[in-house]
């Protein structure tokens, strides 16, 4: 049942810090998104997820259809993500990640990743400062990997799979709703309007 438009619900956009986890509520002892500086109205929740030791774009909001619509529709939604990993990349590899490397799955099965955009970036993005910063000697690439599809530490997955270890995760934008300039911690509210029309989901 899709949501009834009398009730006005709200759609917010975080930039989600490292060493968070994308829940209000856990049984464990972790750091979570009730400790953002913002106050959330009831009901609200993170649409998918992002690890706790990735940062970036996350989606919130009361509605409980989105994650349906997001997700469950059939309709393949980009996400884009910024990967640091450890030494250099070659061809080779990018073309390796864009066709699909196998990865691990659930029930001790592999799985080969759909294919996707990746794209050797000759200058670091604008980020935000590390949480932990890695020494300026240790060589590295950045990548930028746009995905239709987002398996359990997908992205971390697929760069380990080309042997390259994951440095820093970024989740940069889904579909057409991006950080921009937000900084970790940082909360946006959206239209519903806007939130629908960025996500292609009229």
């Amino acid at each position: 049942m899709d949501a009834d438009p009398a009730v006005a619900h709200r759609y917010f956009i975080l930039y989600k810090p490292v060493d968070m986890v994308s829940q209000f509520r856990s049984v464990d002892t972790v750091r979570l998104l009730g400790s953002i500086d913002f106050v959330f109205p009831e009901g609200t929740h993170a649409i998918g997820r992002l690890d706790k030791d990735s940062e970036g774009l996350l989606l919130l909001t009361t509605d409980k259809t989105i994650t349906r619509r997001l997700f469950n529709s059939g309709v393949k939604h980009a996400r884009r993500y910024l990967v640091q990993v450890r030494f250099s990349v070659g061809p080779d590899t990018l073309a390796q990640l864009a066709c699909g490397v196998r990865i691990s799955a659930s029930g001790g099965k592999d799985y080969l990743t759909a294919p996707c955009e990746v794209e050797l970036l000759s200058e670091p993005p604008l980020l935000p400062p590390p949480a932990v910063p890695i020494h300026p000697l240790v060589p590295h690439s950045w990548l930028r990997m746009t995905l239709t599809e987002g398996r359990y530490h997908q992205v971390r997955k697929m760069v380990s799979a080309v042997r390259h270890n994951c440095l820093r995760l970024v989740r940069e934008s889904v579909e057409a709703i991006s950080i921009g300039d937000m900084q970790p911690g940082d909360v946006r509210e959206l239209t519903r309007d806007d939130f629908y029309r960025q996500l292609k989901l009229d």
